[in-house]
């Protein structure tokens, strides 16, 4: 289970960058359990380009990773692995300013976890609040993609570009994947 960071664990401030300002949504930990009950590894992937506009660094961008590891593993959801991009294309300056693979919507940091972590992306899910985490998964190859909100920035996509699902939360994006894991298939037409 692949989960975008600001917007689907915790309420997206902008630039979260310190424990003070990390605010966990509503239901996260606890739908998170139950899907490491149901036997998946949970990774965030999150772009952080508050890195590259000097707005928070790499060590305490690692510092609130590690607080929020720890709280996921004390609500028996432990995170497989927490990878980030810090780039941007045209804000900040080197290393940092640069395009690169790993920022969404590329799939680059998805397609590192996977070899890392060894895992199967075939079966694998996105979830995420922007088109950028529905466009990585897309790129990865992912089993389905899951939009986090309102769905009105979904209004005039092409169905190849479509996340899965939409709806209001993670939670309710969980309870769509019990419910939806093991149905075989659909055969649609061409």
């Amino acid at each position: 289970m692949f989960l975008d960071r600001d917007g689907v664990i915790n309420r997206d401030h902008g630039y979260v960058g310190s424990i003070d300002a990390f605010e966990f949504l509503p239901g996260v930990l606890e739908s998170c359990a139950a899907l490491v009950k149901a036997g998946f590894a949970l990774v965030v992937v999150t772009n952080q380009s508050g890195i590259a506009r000097g707005y928070y660094d790499e060590q305490q961008f690692r510092q609130l990773s590690a607080w929020m590891s720890d709280q996921f593993t004390e609500a028996g959801a432990p995170l497989a692995g927490v990878y980030h991009c810090p780039h941007h294309p045209d804000k900040g300056d080197a290393p940092y300013r640069m395009d690169c693979d790993c920022r969404k919507p590329n799939p680059g940091m998805l397609l590192t976890a996977a070899r890392e972590l060894d895992l199967m992306l075939a079966s694998s899910y996105m979830v995420g609040d922007k088109l950028s985490d529905i466009e990585a998964g897309k790129g990865a190859g992912v089993k389905a993609t899951l939009f986090i909100g309102d769905g009105s920035a979904l209004n005039n996509l092409n169905k190849g570009e479509a996340p899965d699902w939409c709806g209001p939360d993670l939670p309710s994006a969980v309870a769509w994947i019990a419910e939806n894991r093991q149905k075989p298939a659909k055969n649609t037409p061409a």
